[in-house]
């Protein structure tokens, strides 16, 4: 049997520097039966050139401030001709010729909404963020114990399961997370693919840092099933940092990385104390809003 034809959906802002090894790598893939949709947020870097040289079947390129991420990706799987949307990030280098077969193969199952690959970080990933990748998709990756994990960077989605419900545009921050949290709540299966692999690592600022951590943050809120009041400062801060640079400690060390430790604790420091802001802020707009429209 011909492999099924799917659409390879990918978002891009300014990561020329990647895409230079990102779209040979695409090109190189032994399954060679999809199209290409890109959605550019207004890059100026010379992105454009080279995903023009791609020949995708769709671009699509928006103003930097129309970037909602829910709403791009909500309009790459319409715009899909095939029945399932593969998700790659302009900056997520496949490595190897086999990283698409292993997504597409885990989404001919019917009861499996959605799928995602392993990450490794790129060489020059600080160890902070680097520990962060070992948690997730590490060969012991923790993440395989906790109550839900997802990343859109590398993934697949099945566009008959998609069409019941999208992403929420009203999510500014882990609209991936809640759409997937979703999917298993109605019976679906969320699968991980080690065996598709790509290279993908931000080291980002303190202040980007804290931003991101507080949108994940206010984004938890909108599906945390306990109470606000267990979000706290000594739980939610100063536990969870003790709690994070202990393993900080321990990835530095097994690494010969120590001199990156007191990096490491600062980052954790903002992260916390952002996540508990984040959560508290989102708690009166997501849960607190959602009440009030219900009372009346």
């Amino acid at each position: 049997m011909s492999d099924p034809f799917v659409s390879i959906i990918m978002r891009s802002f300014n990561e020329g520097w990647a895409l230079r090894e990102t779209l040979p790598a695409l090109q190189a893939q032994e399954y060679t039966n999809w199209e290409l949709i890109v959605i550019d947020s207004g890059s100026t870097d010379g992105s454009v050139d080279l995903l023009l040289s791609a020949r995708p079947r769709h671009f699509v390129q928006l103003q930097p401030e129309e970037y909602n991420p829910a709403r791009v990706m909500n309009q790459g799987m319409n715009l899909a001709n095939s029945g399932f949307g593969i998700f790659l990030n302009a900056d997520a280098t496949p490595q190897g010729k086999d990283w698409l077969r292993p997504l597409v193969e885990a989404l001919q199952d019917p009861g499996t909404a959605a799928v995602f690959g392993r990450q490794i970080p790129r060489p020059d990933c600080r160890a902070v963020f680097a520990c962060d990748y070992e948690r997730c998709f590490g060969p012991n990756r923790e993440s395989a114990k906790w109550d839900h994990f997802f990343s859109m960077v590398s993934s697949g989605l099945r566009k008959d399961i998609w069409a019941r419900r999208g992403f929420l545009e009203k999510m500014q921050y882990s609209e991936d997370d809640e759409y997937t949290r979703w999917c298993r709540s109605h019976g679906y299966r969320v699968v991980y693919c080690p065996n598709s692999v790509v290279m993908h690592s931000h080291n980002y600022t303190p202040l980007q840092m804290y931003k991101r951590s507080f949108g994940e943050g206010r984004a938890l809120a909108a599906v945390w099933k306990g109470t606000p009041a267990q979000f706290n400062w000594p739980r939610t801060v100063l536990l969870g940092w003790l709690n994070d640079v202990r393993r900080d400690l321990g990835f530095c060390a097994s690494y010969h990385r120590l001199r990156e430790f007191p990096e490491a604790m600062r980052i954790r420091w903002r992260q916390r104390r952002a996540k508990l802001a984040g959560f508290r802020e989102g708690w009166k707009f997501y849960r607190k809003a959602q009440a009030s429209e219900e009372a009346n």
